[in-house]
């Protein structure tokens, strides 16, 4: 750290579609295990966008200034006295939501269900886009040198994808359905070809996203018509060679109509993960799900285990992420950056980091 980077330069929202850029104080090591990560590149969410466009998501309220962001990759610059794993120079993923480790979720080993989540860039706490953040050590992952440091910002979204992937039970053979070909959803798809999907499909509006999408992971595209969603679901079916049913169906669109797609597109006793958020109640085609014995899983976040073997599917070779970056702006262009996502430009922006 130079003498001259005594403030914590951050990118803040006060208000709907209102930031600014302000110095704050560097976080100090308070506990021995305790990690400074000089943040480097960092990725722009829909969460993110969604709390710059309305302030709020859900329960979550942003009532003061909070700096955004959680797609993070940097740099150790300080470690804590009893931090064995790191040391300064280090170039980490960091995992970006911090569990009181005490509640009953901790404690049985799931602990992104905490009660008390100190989660980044979710009101009240504050998000990564700044010079420096603090992370306790074991959510600081180590990149190996075969990852560049802007991919490790990607780390994140791959993390809620193996998640996502790990509910659905996806196995070698199975034929699995994406709805959404944005970041998450290409990311399902291509974990589960990782785990051994033998046929991956992935449905989505936007004609020029199924175009990335086949030419990124996918075996075959689909673009759902304005007919019923069991109409839509017979087409996918006829159209891939799956007559019975997909095995698994991950849906990461959060659309009501997609929702009901994937449960006509699932084979009796199938499994249904249902990661996008959309509207907080929908209508639900509940005698599909009744009459065909589905399994039906929430996933949210990440938990034990996943940004462990996000690293390793990429460090392997067997995902590869850097095809997703399609811009990237400097940490002063960050307000053009929120932009550009919110008019669907590319697929991952990046904010490079000072």
């Amino acid at each position: 750290m130079s003498l001259t980077e005594t403030k914590n330069l951050s990118f803040v929202l006060e208000g709907i579609k209102k930031v600014k850029f302000e110095e704050r104080p560097i976080p100090e090591i308070i506990d021995p295990y305790d990690v400074l990560i000089n943040v480097k590149y960092t990725g722009i969410c829909g969460s993110d966008v969604h709390y710059w466009e309305h302030g709020s998501i859900g329960s979550f309220v942003v009532r003061e200034p909070m700096v955004l962001g959680h797609e993070s990759s940097g740099v150790v610059s300080k470690v804590g006295s009893k931090v064995t794993t790191l040391k300064v120079g280090d170039q980490v993923a960091m995992e970006p939501g911090i569990p009181c480790r005490r509640c009953e979720p901790c404690k049985s080993g799931k602990y992104h269900l905490c009660i008390n989540m100190a989660f980044a860039a979710t009101p009240p706490y504050d998000g990564t886009l700044a010079r420096y953040y603090r992370l306790p050590e074991d959510f600081c992952y180590k990149l190996p040198e075969n990852i560049p440091l802007k991919e490790g910002a990607l780390i994140e979204p791959l993390g809620v994808a193996v998640h996502v992937v790990k509910q659905g039970g996806v196995v070698p053979g199975n034929s699995v359905v994406v709805f959404g070909a944005g970041p998450v959803g290409l990311l399902c798809g291509a974990v589960a070809k990782a785990f051994g999907a033998s046929k991956v499909i992935i449905s989505d509006i936007q004609q020029s996203r199924l175009d990335f999408a086949k030419k990124y992971i996918a075996d075959g595209t689909f673009q759902p018509a304005r007919v019923s969603a069991e109409e839509n679901a017979n087409r996918l079916k006829e159209e891939h060679d799956i007559l019975a049913g997909a095995d698994v169906v991950l849906e990461a669109s959060g659309a009501e109509p997609a929702v009901h797609t994937g449960i006509h597109a699932l084979r009796t006793g199938g499994t249904f993960v249902q990661a996008g958020m959309g509207r907080s109640e929908i209508n639900f085609p509940i005698m599909a799900v009744c009459g065909k014995e589905l399994n039906f899983k929430g996933s949210f976040r990440y938990g034990s285990g996943d940004y462990k073997l996000a690293v390793e599917l990429v460090a392997t070779g067997k995902v590869s992420v850097k095809e997703l970056i399609t811009g990237e702006f400097k940490f002063e262009d960050a307000e053009q950056a929120y932009i550009d996502v919110k008019a669907g430009k590319g697929i991952k922006t990046i904010i490079v980091g000072l």
